[in-house]
C-alpha cells in the first residue's frame, strides 16, 4: 500500500472515528499551514473590495464624478468577476489550488501597479482599467479560496471553514477604508485633493501582494483527501448529472447575484450617506465605514457560533429579514437611528456570502470547481446595482436605501425555501 493511500485510508478511519462520536472536526493538523495561509488571502481581497468604495468618494471630489458616474468603479470590480471566474475555475481544475492562487494574486498585484500610470494621466478610465485587472486576481482568488477551503477537512464542517476564513476577510475590509479615509479622504493629507496618494497606495499594496505570492510559491501544500476530487462521486448523486440539474446551486448563483448587488450599493454610497445626511467629512465618515466594517465582523462570528444550532439557510433566512427592516429604517433619513440601522445593515449582511455560497457547493462532488466558478459569476449583480442606486442617491442617498429590499428578499426566499438537498 503507498503512502499515499495509506494516508488516505487513515483520515477516513478517523473521519469514521469522529462522526461516531458526533463531532464533525474543523480540520486536521497536516492542514493548519495551509488553511492559514488561504485564510489570509481572504483578507487581502476584503482590503481591495472596500477601498474601491473609498475611491467612489475621492474620485467624485478629484475627478467630479457624479455618484452614478462613480458606481462605474464597482461594475469595474464585479465586471472582472462576471467574466473572470469561468476561465479561473477551468484554470484551477486543470492546474490545481495553488497554481490558481499564484494567479491570483499575480493579477492582483499586476492591477495596483497599473494604477501608477492611471494617476499619472489623471484618467478615470485607465483607473477603471486597473480596478478590472486588480479584480480579476480578486475572482480569481475567490473561484480557488473558497472550494480550497471546503476541501480542508470534513465536507459536513465546510460551513464553519468558509464562514471562519471569511471573517478574516471582514478584518480586510475594516483594513481598506482606513487606509483609504487616511491616504484619500484626510484634509490634512499633504496631497489631499489629488491622485498623488492613490499612486503612491497601490504602489505599497501591489509590493505587499507581490511579496505574499512569493511566499506562497516556496510553501508545501499537502495531498487533500478532497470530497470535490474527480474520482469521487458526489453524496447520493450520479456522477452523469448536470450540474444545472442541481436546483440548489442554482439557486444560489440567483441569490448571490442578488446577494452582491445589495452589498455593492450599500456600500458604495455610505460615505455620501455619512456626509450628506449626517454632516461629517468625507474623512470622518470613511473611518466610520471601518466601523461599519466591524460590524460584519461581528456578525461573522456570532453567525458562526449560532451555526452550531441552528441550521445554515434557516439563519440565513432570518438575518435577510433583519436586513429588510433595517432598510426600511435607513430610507426614512431618521438621523442617528436610521445611521443605526446603516450600520446594523452590515452585521446582517456578514453571513450572507458565504453561506450561500457554502450552501450551493453541498454534495456537487466533481462538480464542486466548476459550480464554485459560477457562484464567483454571480456576483455580476454587484457591478449593475450601484450605476442604478446612483441614479437614485445623486437626487436623494437615502432613498437609494429601498433598493436591496428587493435583494435580501430573494435571499430569504433562498434560506426559508428555495434551498433544498435531494
Amino acid at each position: 500500500m503507498s503512502s499515499d493511500s495509506l494516508e488516505q485510508e487513515t483520515a477516513q478511519v478517523s473521519a469514521r472515528k469522529s462522526t461516531s462520536r458526533g463531532i464533525t472536526a474543523f480540520t486536521e493538523k497536516k492542514y493548519f499551514v495551509t488553511l492559514a495561509f488561504v485564510t489570509s488571502l481572504f483578507m487581502c481581497w476584503g482590503i481591495a473590495l472596500t477601498m474601491g468604495d473609498v475611491l467612489n468618494r475621492h474620485f467624485q471630489n478629484v475627478l467630479g464624478l457624479t455618484k452614478a458616474q462613480s458606481g462605474l468603479v464597482q461594475f469595474s470590480i464585479f465586471g472582472a468577476y462576471a467574466i473572470m471566474a469561468v476561465p479561473a475555475g477551468i484554470f484551477m481544475k486543470k492546474m490545481g489550488y495553488k497554481n490558481g492562487v499564484l494567479l491570483g494574486l499575480s493579477l492582483y498585484a499586476l492591477g495596483a501597479f497599473l494604477f501608477v500610470p492611471a494617476a499619472n494621466a489623471s484618467s478615470f478610465g485607465i483607473f477603471r482599467i486597473a480596478l478590472f485587472v486588480l479584480a480579476c486576481g480578486m475572482a480569481t482568488l475567490e473561484t480557488v479560496a473558497h472550494p480550497f477551503m471546503a476541501a480542508l477537512g470534513d465536507q459536513r464542517s465546510s460551513d464553519q471553514r468558509i464562514n471562519f476564513a471569511q471573517s478574516f476577510n471582514a478584518v480586510g475590509a475594516f483594513i481598506g477604508p482606513t487606509m483609504g479615509a487616511h491616504f484619500l479622504l484626510s484634509a490634512s493629507h499633504e496631497a489631499a485633493g489629488t491622485l498623488l496618494p492613490v499612486k503612491q497606495l497601490y504602489i505599497w499594496i501591489g509590493a505587499v501582494i507581490a511579496l505574499i505570492a512569493i511566499t506562497f510559491a516556496f510553501v508545501k501544500v499537502p495531498a487533500i483527501s478532497d470530497p470535490h476530487s474527480e474520482d469521487q462521486p458526489a453524496a447520493g448523486t450520479a456522477n452523469t448529472k448536470s450540474l444545472f440539474a442541481h436546483k440548489n446551486f442554482v439557486w444560489a448563483v440567483v441569490a448571490q447575484f442578488f446577494n452582491v448587488a445589495a452589498q455593492a450599493g450599500t456600500w458604495a454610497f455610505f460615505i455620501n450617506y455619512g456626509h450628506e445626511k449626517m454632516h461629517f467629512s468625507d474623512e470622518k465618515a470613511g473611518y466610520l465605514m471601518s466601523v461599519f466594517m466591524l460590524m460584519m465582523l461581528a456578525g461573522r462570528i456570532v453567525g458562526t457560533s449560532l451555526m452550531r444550532f441552528i441550521a445554515p439557510n434557516k439563519l440565513l433566512a432570518a438575518f435577510a429579514i433583519g436586513n429588510v427592516l433595517m432598510c426600511l429604517i435607513v430610507a426614512q433619513d431618521w438621523g442617528w437611528v436610521s445611521y443605526g440601522a446603516l450600520m446594523m445593515i452590515n452585521f446582517f449582511f456578514s453571513i450572507m456570502y458565504p453561506t450561500i455560497f457554502s450552501l450551493g457547493l453541498k454534495d456537487l462532488g466533481p462538480k464542486t470547481q466548476q459550480a464554485s466558478s459560477y457562484i464567483v459569476m454571480g456576483m455580476f449583480g454587484g457591478a449593475v446595482f450601484p450605476f442604478v442606486m446612483g441614479h437614485i442617491a445623486d437626487t436623494d442617498v437615502a432613498m437609494a436605501y429601498y433598493l436591496p429590499i428587493v435583494c435580501y428578499v430573494v435571499i430569504f426566499l433562498y434560506g426559508a425555501r428555495l434551498y433544498k438537498l435531494r
